[in-house]
C-alpha cells in the first residue's frame, strides 16, 4: 500500500487535533482552548485587538470611534476581559481628569499575529466561500 503526501498530511493534522482534544475522568471529551476561543471568538474582541496593535497605546474613547458599533459598556467589558486573561494592559495617570490608556502586551501581540493570519486566509478565500454560498442558496431555492 502506497502512502500519498496528502494522506501523510491528513494523518498528522488529525494527530494534532487529537493533541488537543483529551478526555477527563467522565469520559466527557473536553477542548483545553474552547474557554479561550469562546473568549476572543466574541463579536469585539479580534476587532479590540486588532485596533490596539495599530499603536503603541490608545485612550478609551479614541478605541471606541475606532472599533465601529461597539457601545461604551461593551467596549469596557471586552477590555476587562482581556486584561483579566492578560492580553491587555491598563495604565492610569494619576492626572486631573485621570487619563486610562489600553495597550497590547506580548501575549496580546501573539494573538495579534494568529489573527493576521486568520484574516489573511480569510481575504484570500472569500471569493471561494461566497462562491460556496451562492451554490448553497442555488440549491436551496
Amino acid at each position: 500500500m502506497q502512502v500519498t503526501n496528502s494522506q501523510t498530511q491528513a494523518d498528522a493534522t488529525a494527530e494534532s487535533v487529537k493533541k488537543i482534544l483529551t478526555r477527563i475522568p467522565n469520559g466527557f471529551a473536553i477542548c483545553p482552548v474552547r474557554d479561550v476561543m469562546d473568549r476572543i471568538g466574541d463579536k469585539w474582541t479580534l476587532l479590540t485587538i486588532m485596533h490596539l496593535g495599530t499603536v503603541e497605546t490608545m485612550r478609551f474613547n479614541e478605541l471606541r470611534r475606532h472599533v465601529a458599533g461597539v457601545s461604551q459598556r461593551m467596549l469596557t467589558v471586552t477590555l476587562r476581559a482581556l486584561e483579566t486573561d492578560g492580553l491587555v494592559v491598563r495604565t492610569v495617570y494619576a492626572e486631573v481628569p485621570p487619563r486610562v490608556e489600553y495597550s497590547l502586551t506580548p501575549l496580546g501581540y501573539s494573538l495579534l499575529e494568529v489573527v493576521l493570519s486568520l484574516g489573511h486566509w480569510a481575504a484570500a478565500n472569500a471569493p471561494a466561500i461566497a462562491e460556496a454560498r451562492q451554490r448553497s442558496a442555488a440549491m436551496v431555492a
